[in-house]
């Protein structure tokens, strides 16, 4: 039998949308809210309040939010890298690191995420590696619903708690 890698895992999936919408997506406010994220803010390695629109930059410190979460349960991270085109990453869950990267494959564009350096004790490989996983499949889902003119698969309701889709 092979041995598992606990430490990351990837996951890919296709989304018929512009490398520029795609990007967009993960890169700015206004994308990261309309399919991932309740409330998205990031400021500039000076202290300065990014616009909902503007791309982020490497040293960017970020605060998210989700739905179907209080405000106490709150990421708190910095953007590690971005080339402004096809690749961002930022640190996540601790001191994780997520990269996202969209390559064009079979006529079609391909996000692929990989969430590495996850720490490989036991209450690690269920918190972050399998609970993440699990969330960013369906957000990477959602996101191809969104890009692809499909309903937003988000739970909303604030009175629903545990629930796959927050």
């Amino acid at each position: 039998m092979q041995h598992y890698d606990w430490s990351q895992f990837t996951k890919r999936i296709d989304i018929n949308a512009s490398l520029k919408d795609i990007f967009n997506a993960w890169s700015t406010q206004a994308g990261l809210e309309k399919w991932f994220l309740r409330t998205a803010s990031f400021l500039t390695e000076e202290g300065k309040k990014r616009g909902k629109s503007d791309h982020v930059q490497q040293g960017d410190q970020y605060k998210w939010l989700w739905y179907g979460y209080s405000d106490d349960t709150a990421e708190n991270g910095k953007v590690l890298d971005t080339n402004q085109v096809d690749t961002i990453q930022f640190s996540f869950a601790g001191d994780c690191i997520v990269t996202v990267t969209i390559k064009k494959e079979g006529g079609t564009h391909i996000v692929e995420l990989t969430q590495s350096e996850i720490p490989t004790t036991d209450e690690a490989k269920a918190k972050y590696h399998l609970d993440c996983m699990a969330g960013w499949t369906f957000y990477l889902a959602n996101l191809k619903s969104i890009l692809e003119s499909g309903p937003d698969l988000r739970n909303k309701n604030e009175s629903l708690k545990g629930m796959l889709n927050s």
